[in-house]
């Protein structure tokens, strides 16, 4: 056993702006802030803030061990894979419910989070116990998502939203980092910016003077005589404010180190939009991805309903509980009733959220609530395979029983619209047309955020496009739509490219000038667009440079590096993908690539094969090894490997299809057609798979093979 201590590193700010100035007058601001989890978000442990059973407890998980004990008034931990043993001091706590987590310094200034974490529910819920990040897997060290890896790593990704004006100073040549943040939780900082000039002022505020004035707008969510919902009625809302939410509660990459409030989370960073795999292909959450994809999905973001309408300024706590938060809006006499929600009054069934915002399980035991607040649609689900949430609770029944039995209680479901079905089917990995897929972009009664995303994934249909289409959504007051199209932008032949969207380098947004700087990186820039940009793509190599200590981050950077031709900067940058992520396939895939343009074979099968070692549940890698030998003229060398990628990744039809193409390309035609014949049953994709069947038919004169494959 290693006791591992580390220098120590001074995680607060010499000078911190602090939250204390806002207190004398903002008392009860305070109090109802700490009632909130934002209060609790990190926390120096000790008895205060640890939550979780220290009294010499021993938990395993598959081959993970660890010990929780305190000793000498310190919180500790011993954890151990196999024969490795580390054991660290806490140094801090993480959230409280219902979960915490815990924070332990492997190296001076990295904090690494603890795969094990305490279940803060009641023993009645099932809580009170230890349990780990990953029941359900093992999570080996040579895992991306074991606890010592960049994914489990506090200073990149969690820091930023857990602690007031938090800078990661990521030191990409020693791959360290100095993280500092103010103040240690969320508090006023992080939503209300440096209020520093404003607390020294002696000034003090006429409150009802404000409230009276004729510059105060006012307004209310109000129904008119004979309305089933409420509608804003007042002077517009402004919820910019909103961009300060949606800087922690969306999925997203960070553009610059550190967040500031009140400053438009465009500015800050680029999103993820709704699309597969994160989402289903209704555009309900499924992987973690927070509130900000889904609640721009929904009716009532488009009616300008915001967070605070529903949450508690300073507590973040609903504002009532239960259907009374919905009623505030949605009338009682219509939606609260049995003929509206078809179950006892006062039962499970009955509450608003339990149909129009289901909950997804994050990180073991963290219900979250969907916020695109949709209404069941069984039907939907037989068409694509979508959650409803008639059979998320009734769960022995299927989706036929639910939609049957609401088509009996509402009538038959009403048509969406027809762009929506072909968004959904795009999102199920369905083939469209370029006309269908033009038609999702440009509905304006589809919601913004799903049209930009349809917009981001052109390339799905087509690999071309004409400015005459894209050129009013490179100009759109639609802050979304200009960054896809920004991106869709490579699409265009190389001269209308750079053409139009060069305009787009001055944006006023930093992700659209980012987006445009990446597709104009191998354009010829013109004279009069040099300057904007070279400080565009300044932009856009701070923000790769931000996200550097991960994998995908530096491998942004080498991909980058290659398409400039510099492949020296490439080489080394993903040499160092390697190095810090060394279970990140892809830094082995872009090298070995590299090797191969240079045509350098020994250093290309030198790279995969330890790619291969370090990540022997690769089916990429395996599959990129085969392409090697198939480069090398080494087809019997190849085969065994595409054979491998196909197990490894059973629903991807492009590794069966190279597979079935190199035993043709060994002389072995018939049995490569009658591998194919058991293997296209198995993909949802079949039509490569369907197209070198009837070329392996024809070849061998087979004509009963061949229309086997036609009826298909």
């Amino acid at each position: 056993m290693q006791a591992v201590e580390t220098a120590v590193h001074e995680f607060q700010k010499d000078k911190p702006i602090t939250n204390q100035q806002c207190i004398s007058c903002h008392q009860q601001s305070q109090h109802d802030w700490q009632q909130s989890d934002h209060s609790k978000a990190m926390a120096i442990a000790d008895e205060s803030s640890v939550l979780a059973d220290f009294d010499n407890k021993q938990v395993e998980h598959y081959g993970q061990k660890a010990y929780f004990f305190i000793k000498d008034g310190r919180y500790q931990v011993s954890i151990s894979y196999d024969d490795n043993t580390d054991t660290y001091p806490i140094k801090y706590t993480f959230g409280h419910f219902p979960l915490q987590q815990y924070l332990v310094e492997t190296e001076q200034g990295k904090l690494q989070v603890l795969p094990f974490a305490w279940d803060a529910r009641t023993k009645a819920d099932g809580g009170q116990r230890w349990y780990h990040n990953y029941s359900h897997e093992e999570i080996r060290p040579q895992d991306r998502l074991h606890w010592r890896q960049p994914l489990q790593n506090w200073n990149g990704m969690c820091a930023d939203c857990h602690s007031d004006g938090l800078v990661r100073d990521y030191n990409a040549e020693k791959n360290s980092f100095d993280s500092q943040f103010d103040n240690i939780n969320v508090g006023c900082l992080s939503c209300h910016g440096d209020m520093s000039e404003h607390a020294e002022t002696d000034k003090k505020r006429n409150v009802l003077n404000d409230v009276l004035s004729a510059k105060h707008s006012t307004g209310l969510w109000l129904r008119s005589i004979g309305e089933k919902t409420a509608h804003w009625q007042g002077e517009p809302r402004n919820n910019a404010f909103m961009d300060g939410c949606f800087a922690c509660h969306a999925l997203r990459a960070p553009l610059t180190d550190g967040l500031e409030a009140n400053k438009a989370f465009l500015d800050q960073f680029t999103p993820q939009l709704p699309a597969a795999p994160n989402y289903h292909a209704d555009g309900q959450i499924k992987e973690e991805v927070y509130v900000y994809g889904s609640f721009l999905q929904s009716k009532m973001f488009a009616k300008g309903v915001n967070c605070l309408d529903c949450h508690d300024k300073h507590t973040m706590k609903l504002k009532v509980e239960g259907n009374g938060l919905c009623l505030q809006c949605h009338g009682a006499e219509v939606f609260n009733v049995k003929e509206h929600h078809q179950h006892e009054d006062n039962s499970t069934g009955a509450q608003c959220v339990n149909c129009h915002m289901p909950e997804n399980r994050y990180m073991g035991v963290d219900d979250r609530r969907d916020h695109s607040f949709k209404i069941p649609r069984p039907d939907l689900s037989l068409t694509y395979n979508t959650p409803n949430a008639c059979t998320k609770c009734h769960d022995d029944k299927n989706d036929q029983w639910a939609n049957e039995n609401l088509t009996k209680w509402h009538g038959t479901p009403k048509d969406i619209l027809k762009s929506k079905q072909f968004l959904m089917a795009l999102n199920s990995g369905q083939a469209i047309n370029l006309e269908d897929h033009i038609s999702i972009i440009a509905d304006t009664n589809l919601d913004v955020i799903s049209r930009a995303s349809a917009l981001q994934m052109l390339n799905f249909t087509t690999q071309t496009i004409t400015i005459e289409l894209l050129k009013p959504y490179l100009t759109h007051q639609e802050n979304l739509i200009r960054l896809s199209a920004a991106n869709a932008a490579l699409l265009l032949t190389p001269e209308i490219r750079v053409l139009h969207l060069s305009l787009l380098l001055t944006d006023k947004l930093k992700a659209v000038r980012v987006a445009a700087a990446r597709g104009l990186v191998t354009s010829k820039i013109s004279s009069a667009n040099q300057q904007v940009f070279d400080k565009a793509f300044r932009e856009l190599t701070q923000a790769n440079k931000v996200n550097s200590w991960r994998g995908e981050g530096a491998a942004n950077q080498g991909v980058l590096a290659m398409e400039m031709n510099k492949f020296t900067d490439a080489e080394n940058f993903f040499k160092k993908v390697i190095k810090i992520e060394p279970y990140f396939e892809a830094g082995y895939i872009n090298l070995a690539d590299i090797y191969r343009v240079q045509q350098r074979p020994f250093q290309v099968a030198s790279v995969l094969k330890k790619g291969i070692k370090n990540n022997p549940k690769s089916a990429s890698l395996y599959y990129s090894y085969g392409l090697h030998f198939v480069r090398q003229k080494k087809l019997e060398k190849g085969l065994p490997l595409f054979e491998k990628s196909m197990k490894l990744s059973s629903d991807n039809s492009q590794y069966a299809y190279t597979y079935v193409l190199a035993l043709d390309g060994m002389g072995k035609s018939q049995q490569a057609l009658n591998k194919l014949k058991l293997l296209i049953v198995q993909y949802s994709d079949k039509s490569q798979l369907k197209e070198l069947g009837l070329y392996l038919s024809q070849k061998l004169k087979l004509r009963s093979d061949y229309d086997w494959f036609m009826k298909l």
